[in-house]
């Protein structure tokens, strides 16, 4: 990992609403530089009520995301809090798809490896058409919140966005 003023830099591959500038954007107030990646041994799940994926490790499955580069110790915070207790950072190995390198990178899997409510796959292309603007919105909410000394949870965040519409995608 190469210092930077003091800092580590970091890669983490994202493979859900992350793969959207704009959620990053509105996360990071920059778009970092990124790759085309491979996880391989996982597979990204839909989430029954929830908008964005999860992924788990499954054998003989893969996972095509990208990795975000000199991502900062701030910047893995805020990426932290966004993922918030349903995910867990791991390192794992991806394969840079423009150089066939491998790479470490931190990833964020799925906490609850039994939960019953993933299925499926889930479809970047459709989150994008019909989730992301409210996706990004809400992200931006929770970045600002993030400054404040009460700020609330990702999750508490993402469940009162979701229900101010009267039309949650909270209920399965």
């Amino acid at each position: 990992m190469a210092m930077v003023g003091g800092n580590q830099v970091h890669n983490v591959f994202v493979y859900g609403s992350l793969l959207a500038d704009d959620v990053v954007r509105a996360l990071l107030s920059r778009i970092p530089q990124s790759s085309p990646a491979i996880l391989n041994g996982h597979h990204r799940f839909s989430i029954k009520g929830r908008v964005y994926p999860a992924i788990l490790p499954v054998e003989n499955k893969k996972v095509t995301g990208k990795v975000l580069q000199g991502i900062t110790d701030l910047e893995l915070y805020i990426l932290d809090e966004f993922e918030d207790v349903e995910y867990e950072r791991v390192t794992v190995d991806v394969s840079l798809m423009d150089s066939s390198n491998k790479s470490q990178a931190f990833a964020y899997v799925w906490s609850d490896k039994n939960d019953p409510n993933l299925y499926g796959e889930w479809d970047f292309e459709e989150w994008k058409r019909t989730q992301m603007e409210d996706f990004a919105k809400m992200s931006a909410d929770f970045r600002k919140d993030l400054e404040l000394p009460e700020s609330k949870t990702r999750i508490a965040t993402y469940e009162s966005f979701y229900q101010q519409d009267g039309d949650s995608p909270l209920v399965p």
